[in-house]
């Protein structure tokens, strides 16, 4: 079932998801050539802390497994669920996603950037550049009366266009008190197929591109994918509101 939120539900969306934002946006500050993701984790865990938050990652459980990180930092060819690690230096040329999740009265805000380390090889800007876009051609079909496969084709015509490879072993979803809620949305599908869209669901929208091939594997960590082929991959997110004007962004920055 696809949960509708109320309008005070919707006010704590907003407030989880603006911190969820501002907590990326800070944690973005810190990146630089020589700095390991392992410290970049702790200072995402203060970060989160400071807003009066939790992370909503930290001890996620999969089976009998739980998530040993504060955030999510993926690497080069990792392509989510990247751990922090003393052992992975940020270098020039890098690529690094940031994932920040966060519970704040009860309910979650999801979003993710990918960020280039200084100077970086045109095919990799492209590669960034085009996830992004990618992600804004799907916000814009989460409109009323729509349906969750109008979001995914329009990110895969987009990315297929480039062409670049879609992750097909990961989706966005619903989210709200939960981080996983119906629907799932895929990046990939259909228009005019799956769940109707309706004010006041709020889905976490997000492309995982990468560079060669489609193909994932999971590292030895159990926790994070990474491309089988090795190359890049960049991955974009925002929490979304659809609303009767249209899709609203709950992780934009509100000044």
């Amino acid at each position: 079932m696809i949960l509708i939120k109320t309008e005070e539900e919707i006010r704590k969306m907003r407030e989880a998801c603006q911190i969820a934002a501002r907590v990326l946006d800070k944690l973005s500050t810190y990146l630089a050539p020589g700095v390991n993701t392992y410290d970049l984790d702790q200072t995402g865990k203060r970060l989160i802390e400071s807003f009066g938050a939790i992370s909503t990652v930290y001890n996620y459980r999969i089976g009998n497994r739980s998530f040993p990180a504060y955030t999510c930092i993926s690497v080069n060819e990792e392509i989510v669920h990247g751990i922090g690690s003393m052992k992975r230096v940020l270098r020039t040329g890098d690529n690094v996603t940031l994932d920040v999740t966060v519970t704040y009265d009860g309910f979650i805000g999801d979003n993710a950037r990918t960020f280039l380390i200084g100077q970086a090889e045109p095919e990799l800007e492209n590669l960034v550049k085009s996830t992004e876009t990618a992600l804004y051609h799907g916000i814009e079909q989460a409109r009323p009366g729509k349906r969750v496969g109008d979001i995914s084709h329009a990110v895969q015509k987009y990315i297929e266009s480039i062409p670049l490879a879609i992750v097909r072993d990961f989706v966005g979803h619903g989210i709200g008190r939960s981080m996983h809620e119906e629907p799932q949305i895929p990046n990939f599908g259909e228009p005019r197929t799956g769940k109707k869209l309706k004010p006041g669901m709020t889905l976490a929208i997000e492309p995982m591109v990468n560079m060669g091939s489609a193909e994932v594997e999971m590292a030895a960590d159990g926790w994070t994918a990474i491309t089988r082929d090795g190359k890049p991959s960049a991955h974009f997110e925002h929490t979304v509101l659809v609303t009767a004007n249209g899709p609203e962004i709950l992780t934009k920055i509100k000044k």
